[in-house]
């Protein structure tokens, strides 16, 4: 049995058997989040990490280093996060890359439109973003990550079949509700999609509604998840 936890924004807790892994853990600074990352770090596997922007990078080294758990991400996003925190643990990977976390957990890479930096400024070259496909005994899932909508998505789902789809939905900085809306319509056959990274910022959309409406129109399945709402996926 694999379990999905929404934390807000973009950040996940994907439960499967002894791996716990936290996806793009921005919990500290979230307008959202319901927890601290003091709670959401216990018994954290690992962190895999879609890009470098700080609403997704969010807490991983104080995760990492009160977890000691192995963060998972693009090579030069790996190389300024030990630069920083030099005892950090990581797997690093690159597009089209499979990161095997044990226990048939597995991460792998896959392309995402947008920008990435970190440091400081947020200037320093980070890698390539990436949406993350994450392989659980009963379930695959698709991390989308921040990006636009592109044709290649139907690649993404002919190579891994992705049965759930976490998808960026709040516009200005990623695709909005209508464009993710038209990707589940053309690309992907989600047996469920929950939208995320909406909500969180005044640039954003409030909430799903506008997507809720244009997936039901298409009769797509959506499941618009609470903060710190927890789902149970079967094969």
């Amino acid at each position: 049995m694999t379990k999905l936890q929404y934390l807000g924004h973009s950040a996940f807790k994907v439960t499967s058997g002894k791996v716990v892994l936290l996806v793009d853990p921005f919990l500290s600074g979230s307008p959202t989040a319901k927890t601290t990352w003091q709670e959401a770090a216990k018994g954290v596997t690992h962190i895999a990490l879609s890009h470098g922007h700080s609403d997704h990078v969010g807490d991983t080294l104080a995760v990492a280093e009160a977890s000691g758990c192995t963060v998972v991400g693009m090579v030069e996003l790996m190389g300024h996060l030990r630069a920083e925190m030099p005892e950090l643990k990581t797997e690093e990977a690159n597009l089209g890359g499979t990161v095997d976390l044990g226990g048939g957990v597995a991460v792998t890479l896959v392309p995402a439109f947008h920008s990435t930096g970190t440091g400081e400024d947020g200037l320093a070259y980070a890698g390539m973003p990436a949406g993350l496909v994450i392989h659980t005994p009963s379930s695959v899932i698709y991390h989308a990550g921040d990006t636009c909508l592109f044709g290649d998505m139907a690649l993404i789902d002919e190579l891994y079949q992705p049965d759930v789809g976490l998808l960026p939905i709040g516009g200005r900085y990623t695709m909005d509700a209508q464009a993710a809306a038209l990707a589940c319509e053309h690309f992907f056959e989600f047996q469920t999609v929950v939208p995320m990274h909406y909500g969180t910022f005044p640039a954003l959309a409030r909430d799903a509604k506008a997507f809720e409406k244009a997936c039901e129109a298409k009769k797509i399945p959506v499941l618009t998840m609470a903060v710190g709402e927890e789902i149970e996926l079967d094969a």
